[in-house]
Parts: C-alpha cells; sequence; structure tokens
C-alpha cells in the first residue's frame, strides 16, 4: 500500500526556500511516497501564540486544523518550528472537552518534521545522497529541545556519501533567531548570532547545515556580514543532492 503524506510547507519555506521544497517532494516521492498539498493551508499562528495574542493564533490553528484534517494522512513539514507549535501548543489553544481540542490532538500524533518522518515512519536512513563537500551541523532549537530530535539529521547526513561532517563547536548553542525573540530582544539576539557564526567560521568546514528556515535566514545573513561566502544549507538540499544533479543546488540563503 502506498504511503500517503500531507505537505506543510510554512511560511518561510514558501517565501524563501522552494527548493528545499521542491526537494522534500522528490526525496519523498524516490522513496515511494505520495504527497498531497492542501491548497488551502495557511501560517500555523506561531508568531501570534509566542506575541502572547492567544486568539488570534486560534483562529489560524482552527483554519489549519480543519485544512489538514480533511484527511487522515501524515502530516509532514520541514520545519521542526512549525511542528512544534502543532504538536504541542495547537491542544492548549483550545478548551478540553470541544471537538477543536480533540481534533488538535489527535493531529498533534500524526505531523512530523522531515528527518523525524524519514527516520521513525518510513525507516529510512539513506536516500541515495552524494555530497562531496565538508559541512558542519547546527541543531535548532525547536528540533532538539521542542521535538527532542537530535541524531535524526546527523544519521541521514552520516549516509551521504562524499560527505564530511566537521564538528561544531557549541553546537546546540540556539544561533539567536527564535522568531519574534529576535524582534523584541535585538540586542541579545544578534549577539548570540555572533557567537554562533564564528564558531561556524572557526570550524573550517564549506557550509553550515540546519533544518530550519528561521535559523538557516539568521545564520546565513550573520555570514554575509561577517564578509564570508559560506552558505547556510538545508539539510534536505544536502539530502536531494546527487550526481546526476551536480551536487547542490543554488537557492536561498
Amino acid at each position: 500500500m502506498t504511503q500517503k503524506v500531507q505537505l506543510f510547507i510554512t511560511c518561510l519555506g514558501e517565501q524563501f526556500y522552494p527548493t528545499v521544497l521542491e526537494g522534500m517532494v522528490t526525496l519523498l516521492e524516490r522513496l515511494g511516497v505520495e504527497c498531497q498539498f492542501p491548497n488551502a493551508q495557511t501560517c500555523c499562528g506561531q508568531p501570534f501564540y509566542n506575541s502572547g495574542f492567544q486568539s488570534e493564533a486560534g483562529k489560524l490553528a482552527k483554519t489549519w486544523l480543519q485544512t489538514f484534517g480533511q484527511s487522515e494522512a501524515p502530516i509532514v513539514s520541514p520545519s521542526g518550528s512549525c511542528v512544534d507549535m502543532v504538536r504541542h501548543h495547537y491542544p492548549e489553544l483550545f478548551p478540553a472537552g470541544t471537538p477543536e481540542h480533540a481534533q488538535a490532538v489527535a493531529i498533534a500524533q500524526r505531523t512530523y518534521e522531515f528527518t523525524e518522518y524519514l527516520v521513525h515512519v518510513l525507516n529510512v536512513t539513506d536516500v541515495g545522497a552524494y555530497f562531496p563537500h565538508k559541512v558542519t551541523y547546527h541543531a535548532s532549537c525547536h528540533g532538539l529541545r521542542g521535538l527532542g530530535l537530535r541524531t535524526e539529521a546527523k544519521q541521514l547526513l552520516g549516509a551521504v556519501r562524499g560527505l564530511e561532517m566537521i564538528p561544531l563547536n557549541e553546537e546546540e548553542t540556539c544561533c539567536g533567531f527564535g522568531g519574534v525573540f529576535s524582534v523584541v530582544y535585538p540586542e541579545v539576539s544578534r549577539a548570540m548570532m555572533q557567537n554562533k557564526v564564528q564558531n561556524i567560521l572557526a570550524s573550517g568546514a564549506e557550509m553550515v547545515v540546519a533544518s530550519d528556515a528561521g535559523c538557516l535566514m539568521n545564520i546565513g545573513g550573520g555570514l554575509r556580514k561577517a564578509g564570508s561566502s559560506m552558505r547556510a544549507v538545508h539539510t534536505i538540499e544536502i539530502l536531494a543532492a546527487s550526481e546526476s544533479n551536480g551536487g547542490l543546488k543554488r537557492g536561498a540563503q
């Protein structure tokens, strides 16, 4: 029986990382997974939620649940941040005993971050990728602390032919983005970002990889401000690379 999934592409993915979304579809279809795209999907409401606007977040969450509730297929996203919102905070937005709460709990149980889905649902750790470069890995906070994903992306990257993983000092330290955090506390965010960039540059890697668009945007901007040509790339971009496509496509940074 063919496995089917619903794609939750996220706001940042749609606006800034279309090649990551293309790579996600390519990889899933290569693994025999049929991808469905709910056209009515919207922002998950995380910016509202993190800013304390619970009512506004709840309205978006209700629409999101209605959209993805049309199918029983698992929901897969390239963002640990957005998955963390759906899995842990959606049930908090609706009173226990209401239909919305029950739906939020049910959908939370079948919403996955991409690497989590590959490793724990499909039981895949080698997607046949080829990427002959030195990379270092930044552990995104929401994936690491929110979802408990410490090894999944590394398992997948470790199986990529030609790839050399370079250790990163303070790998699990936040890059300073945090969505709304970087807006409310820009000075603190900037200092955290600069520390992360210094460690990345000191690693000697050719590029840094992470599994969340927010981290990639923040780190990529920090690298450019530091005058570095090093790229910040999504895990999916590397997993989608092969000898036939010449390695990594040049997408957004």
